[in-house]
């Protein structure tokens, strides 16, 4: 009969441990391990909200700037929105490998304590309109740090469910943090009295009593798993797979493109429609879209096929970049809208459909290599497949940092946010004919890499 210990691991010494861990074993899974991976599903979902939120602060708070007597340009205003995303892309990678040093509980309660450095220097650093910019730039910075518990928040919870509820159990986790990025959107501007720095500081302070709710739970609640303590080395072999690069470079495409355009879109919104103030409330919409929508995207990749579903995402959001340039040309408000809810909806669909693609190659890689006498082969697919989530997440957030960047480039060269539009049209194009290459190209795909192939489509 399978046990469950949770007493601590000797090679750690501390901490609640569990040293076995079998959610292939349907009785295991009925009588324990069901009840403890919706647990640590729940908390860890509660810390990435959180996390999410931190990350995105700064895209509702500089809307906030120049009225609070901040005297900064249109393109240093992008930059204070691009460069937590910079930061927070740059940091998933550690993040991912230190759920398998530290434990995910453990882990989980650090980055959720560290989500208190971002907070507090951004109430510090609103209070004074005479802040200069540089120092704007580096506190924005630290919000970064809320960005990679995605990575890691992932990667643990692969972990704790059976390879038949793993995409949906990633999919509430992964819908679940980025609904934060909407909730600090609809927030933040009902927080701040324009004007107000007092108030602007309360855009950071706000949250410091759910942050050391989210550690507390974090630390009473969740638990680690010996299991996920895999070697560094074990798990840097992903990169030696030419599938982690595709399915990053594609999550550029997709949850680049959800996290550019939240921590663009207030600013963006500002930009084109100066005279409308009132929209700035509803910028929160475009995230929740996208983030409601996630779990769908991967429900419908698990009906016909995740590399079907990401080839449409890409020809909705082509469409969607033409919509865009229409409605800024036109100065059309109602397309303008309508084209970033086509945006949002297909980013949130890609996410959730990349990232189912991600296990189901790697489990078959899994049994092609099993078959071939590989020692461990299933073992070794399920450590790579988790270092790819954290990988692909990782690269995929680094277009969080290029859309406003470019955005704001575009507005600095020429005045206008044209050019950025058209280049980011072409990438899509880019995106749907990688897709169709590595994934839906049966006849030549199929016959180099068949159960791959299968598996993504």
């Amino acid at each position: 009969m399978t046990t469950l210990d949770t007493k601590p691991a000797p090679p750690t010494g501390s901490g609640r441990w569990i040293n076995v861990w079998e959610p292939e074993d349907a009785t295991f899974w009925a009588r324990t391990g069901r009840r403890i991976a919706i647990r640590n599903l729940i908390f860890s979902v509660f810390a990435e909200h959180l996390g999410f939120l931190v990350w995105l602060l700064w895209s509702v708070v500089v809307v906030s700037l120049p009225a609070a007597g901040f005297n900064l340009t249109v393109d240093q205003l992008f930059w204070l929105v691009a460069v937590p995303n910079l930061v927070g892309a740059t940091l998933r990678i550690p993040y991912t490998f230190a759920v398998t040093r530290f434990g995910g509980r453990n882990w989980t309660v650090i980055s959720a304590l560290l989500l208190l450095i971002p907070t507090g220097l951004l109430a510090v650093a609103v209070s004074n309109p005479t802040t200069e910019f540089t120092v704007l730039l580096i506190v924005a910075a630290t919000a970064g740090l809320g960005g990679g518990n995605f990575a890691s928040s992932m990667t643990n919870i692969t972990f704790f469910f059976p390879e038949r509820r793993k995409g949906f159990a990633l999919g509430l986790n992964a819908a679940g943090g980025n609904l934060g990025t909407s909730v600090v959107q609809f927030a933040v501007p009902w927080i701040v009295a324009v004007g107000a720095a007092v108030s602007l500081s309360l855009a950071g302070l706000i949250w410091v009593p759910f942050v050391l709710a989210a550690a507390i739970c974090a630390f009473v609640f969740m638990d680690n798993l010996k299991v996920a303590q895999t070697p560094i080395k074990g798990q840097l072999e992903a990169l030696k797979r030419p599938q982690t690069w595709v399915m990053s470079f594609l999550y550029i495409g997709t949850f680049g493109s959800f996290v550019g355009y939240t921590a663009a879109f207030p600013l963006l919104i500002k930009n084109e429609f100066p005279n409308d103030a009132g929209l700035l409330k509803i910028a929160f919409i475009g995230a929740l879209i996208g983030s409601v929508i996630r779990p769908v995207g991967g429900w419908l990749s698990d009906k016909v096929g995740g590399a079907r579903v990401t080839l449409g995402v890409f020809a909705a959001m082509i469409l969607g970049m033409v919509g865009v340039l229409i409605a800024v040309r036109t100065h059309s408000l109602a397309m303008f809208l309508g084209s970033f809810a086509v945006l949002f909806a297909s980013a949130g669909t890609g996410n959730g459909s990349t990232y189912r693609m991600i296990p189901a190659i790697f489990r078959a890689q899994g049994e092609k290599d099993a078959a071939a006498g590989i020692e461990d082969a299933r073992a070794k697919a399920r450590t790579q497949g988790a270092a790819c989530l954290g990988i692909a997440g990782a690269i995929g957030a680094f277009g969080g940092f290029l859309i406003p960047r470019a955005y704001g480039s575009s507005i600095a060269a020429t005045g206008v946010v044209d050019t950025a539009v058209i280049a980011y049209a072409v990438f899509y194009a880019v995106c749907f004919g990688v897709t169709w290459w590595f994934y839906l190209r049966r006849q030549l795909f199929a016959a180099r890499m068949p159960s791959l192939a299968e598996a993504a489509v």
